[in-house]
């Protein structure tokens, strides 16, 4: 069992919730919280997190990101703690019980509806697909250095954007400057684990954006995302202020200044792998101070 609770990476679910937790904040400052759409919506992000990262274990590998030369925490598949079969095994059922909360939670959020309940279950197939196809697969786009892009979309316009709407069934072009931001948040929890297995990824042909640009230019693209990240949450904030206590979302900025120095200073895969954890917590504490001066409005 110990096998299974390690291959399901529990460190990265912090930034799975940051991305609804921004939905649903935003939703509830506009007074549309609902306790179990957001029960639903939680448990439904967190079974494809996981998800996410057992297909990742079988798609690295399969492809040999995942090999001897890797130097990050060893996956179950790579070690033979988890067979391939049992593995595949699964996948196959948190693609299942994904697609079953995701029902349970649009059926809940708009009764029958088949418009709006057949585009939110056709996102909710896309969200299973992304999750198994960014390693796994015959092109898994992940190698492609398309996982950063798909982040964005996932985490941040898909992840914000469509939660807030499970709440007020109201597309609201203004949520755009949260999502955005937490998506490069987001993007930039992936940017350290790439540049962590920019050696091995190379080795492996798995082509991300540190592989890409080299880890000098990766670094630099971190402070970007950090910087824009953060920037987009304040200027959101900035634009609804009515009070100083809504500036509570600067006591975010030193854990993402910190982030971005380890980046620059530690080039060692062991030294840096614990920063990965650190940032998905630092997103998840710019979400909770982003909603918290949102609801003292």
């Amino acid at each position: 069992m110990l096998h299974w609770i390690k291959a399901f990476r529990l460190r990265t679910l912090p930034l799975a919730l940051a991305s609804i937790g921004m939905g649903t904040f935003l939703a509830a400052s506009a007074g549309h919280f609902k306790a179990g759409v957001f029960a639903l919506c939680a448990l439904t992000t967190i079974l494809l997190q996981v998800l996410s990262n057992l297909a990742n274990d079988y798609g690295d590998s399969i492809h040999g990101a995942d090999g001897l030369k890797r130097t990050g925490p060893s996956r179950a598949v790579q070690s033979g703690a988890i067979s391939l079969k049992a593995m595949r095994n699964a996948i196959i059922l948190f693609s299942s019980l994904s697609l079953v909360s995701g029902i349970a939670l649009i059926y809940l959020a708009f009764s029958w509806s088949p418009q709006v309940f057949g585009f939110f279950l056709g996102l909710g197939v896309l969200a299973i697909l992304a999750a198994i196809t960014y390693t796994a697969g015959y092109k898994p786009y992940g190698y492609m250095g398309l996982g950063d892009i798909s982040v964005l979309i996932f985490f941040g316009f898909v992840g914000v954007m469509g939660s807030a709407y499970l709440y007020e069934q109201a597309l609201k072009w203004e949520y755009l400057l949260p999502a955005i931001s937490t998506g490069l948040l987001s993007v930039a929890v992936l940017n350290v684990n790439n540049i962590r297995d920019i050696e091995s990824d190379k080795e492996a042909g798995k082509i991300s954006i540190p592989v890409r640009i080299g880890r000098s230019k990766a670094v630099i693209y971190h402070w970007f995302l950090l910087g824009i990240g953060f920037m987009l949450g304040l200027l959101y904030v900035l634009l609804h202020y009515s009070n100083y206590w809504q500036l509570i979302i600067v006591l975010a900025l030193p854990g993402l200044i910190k982030n971005g120095k380890a980046v620059k200073q530690y080039t060692e895969a062991v030294e840096l792998d614990p920063f990965l954890k650190q940032m998905a917590l630092t997103t998840l504490l710019y979400v909770v101070l982003f909603g918290l001066s949102q609801l003292i409005v």
